[in-house]
């Protein structure tokens, strides 16, 4: 493909730069937040989107990392609350396409990005993840997933810092909760009780 003549602008030079190297942690966010492939996939394509169109907000050097989960948490929340609003659909081609299906050999697709992600926890510990609740689920991904700081975490979710360590503090507690039984049949005991 031939190059362009064309010098990139600065607003190109910043996004190719410094916020699209961050395409495969938004994707890994994005997944986990939405739980589906496909849904994350919209996420991270509606946040280069909106950050590319807001190119000019960014301060170039800044935590550009930071800056695009904003972003992704912010369309993440929109989202959410639109379906909950919205009633169940149903793709009744699908339904019908497989009841038409007499043959027993069904094939399943597999989405490769939802086998990688689904395993990279270990089940117990994912769906326990994945049944907090959407805040305490936010920032305990932004912290022990990401490695965002408590700063960082209560600027990209909009909250004070004392909310996010409440959250966190909160979360922790329930999988704690949650992966106890789990834990037992691992061996893993809770050296504090001990």
């Amino acid at each position: 493909m031939p190059q362009s003549s064309q010098p990139k602008s600065e607003a190109d030079q910043v996004f190719e730069g410094e916020l699209l190297p961050h395409v495969n942690a938004l994707s890994a966010f994005a997944y986990r937040l939405a739980q589906d492939a496909d849904d994350a996939a919209d996420l991270v394509q509606i946040t280069y989107m909106k950050a590319y169109r807001a190119i000019d907000g960014y301060q170039r050097g800044s935590n550009a990392k930071a800056w695009l989960f904003r972003i992704l948490k912010n369309a993440f929340i929109n989202e959410w609350r639109k379906r909950q609003n919205q009633p169940t659909k149903v793709d009744y081609e699908e339904v019908f396409n497989l009841q038409e299906d007499d043959s027993s050999n069904v094939s399943v697709y597999l989405d490769l990005r939802q086998e990688l992600f689904e395993h990279l926890l270990d089940d117990e510990l994912t769906l326990a993840i994945n049944s907090l609740p959407v805040n305490f689920r936010l920032v305990l991904l932004l912290c022990d997933i990401e490695g965002f700081s408590y700063e960082e975490i209560a600027r990209i979710t909009d909250v004070p810092i004392g909310t996010v360590r409440s959250r966190l503090h909160r979360a922790r507690n329930v999988l704690k909760e949650r992966l106890r039984g789990y834990a037992e049949k691992k061996g893993i005991s809770d050296r504090r009780t001990s």
